[in-house]
């Protein structure tokens, strides 16, 4: 039976929400990050998870569990944000050598719960964060905003959407991402050696020793064509900022604009669907041993409002006082 209700998990407020085999687990307090994400029938663990962690450990590193949403996302140089009205400067919070701004604010924010709730078809639940004056953030960044979230939970796995709408008189500068943590191993009783990742991807962005873009879009080399032939191994090796343009693919016969995980052993596929307003990956894994991996989808570069590429190429965009701009995710099983 699909239902919604309110749980405490490790010290915070949760809505946990079960529909169509999947279960999941919302900390709204905690930038509505999902911080669980489970295929009940097939024993699936999409996120990174530990059913001992405490409120106060994911808080302190909000960016390596679940699947937190950033905005503004990845690296500003020298904390500096140039928009079309303004220059804004960003505290930088990112040690020497790199001397940027990372991640922002908004997966740090305790977000408000306006509803939960299931029927027949699917459990859905609804959070927001109005950033205005009352943010400690906005003496850097005075662009007033609501962020509103919609978690579906059904058949078709848990679609994310996520939309923001400029309630300032300033033009506001759209970066949006998802440092997406996958468990590694996914599947129950899986091991890390048999993960495989498949990703279409397009050209790789170059990227200098502070992780910002030279602005150089390179070929694939040997190494880049395992995502694209559904070989890369995600762990058990460094995969380090690597920033490509997405395409699309294939996912039995219809289009697919996202990545796909497989554990070779069991055939098991963990698939991730992102909206084409994300135009680029970033792989990432901490160094390869610590039993995860970040396929970490971006609607724009890093560093995207500073370069100098035109936003056809950068993604970086902007939206007016009272527009709005929407994005969607999708996380599904094949089993």
């Amino acid at each position: 039976m699909n239902y919604t209700k309110l749980i405490n998990f490790g010290g915070t407020p949760c809505v946990e929400f079960s529909a169509g085999g999947y279960k999941a687990l919302v900390a709204y307090e905690i930038g509505s990050n999902v911080i669980r994400l489970h295929d009940d029938k097939n024993g699936m663990e999409f996120f990174r998870f530990d059913p001992n962690n405490t409120a106060d450990n994911i808080r302190q590193s909000a960016e390596v569990w679940g699947l937190p949403t950033l905005y503004l996302p990845n690296r500003f140089a020298d904390g500096i944000l140039k928009t079309s009205d303004a220059v804004y400067h960003l505290p930088v919070n990112e040690k020497a050598p790199y001397n940027n701004h990372i991640h922002g604010f908004l997966h740090k924010r305790a977000h408000t719960l306006k509803e939960h709730h299931a029927d027949d078809n699917c459990a859905v639940v609804k959070t927001c964060y109005r950033y205005d004056e009352n943010d400690e953030f906005f003496r850097y960044f005075p662009v007033r905003f609501l962020a509103e979230f919609t978690f579906t939970l059904s058949e078709h796995g848990l679609e994310h959407e996520v939309k923001l709408t400029n309630l300032s008189d300033k033009m506001m500068p759209i970066s949006l991402a998802t440092h997406t943590t996958i468990n590694s191993p996914f599947a129950d009783g899986g091991k890390e050696g048999n993960i495989r990742l498949h990703a279409p991807i397009g050209k790789r962005c170059e990227l200098n020793d502070r992780c910002l873009p030279t602005e150089e879009l390179l070929e694939l080399n040997t190494s880049d064509t395992e995502y694209l032939k559904g070989g890369k191994r995600p762990v058990l090796q460094v995969v380090d900022n690597e920033m490509y343009f997405g395409e699309t693919m294939n996912l039995n016969g219809q289009p697919f604009h996202g990545v796909v995980a497989e554990d070779t052993e069991s055939g098991k596929k963990l698939c991730y669907e992102v909206s084409d307003e994300y135009r680029f990956w970033i792989f990432w894994n901490d160094r390869g041993f610590n039993k995860y991996f970040c396929p970490e989808p971006m609607t724009a570069m890093i560093d995207a409002p500073n370069l100098s590429l035109p936003p056809e190429v950068s993604g970086y965009r902007e939206i007016r006082p009272n527009e709005s701009f929407t994005a969607h995710q999708r996380f599904f099983t094949i089993a």
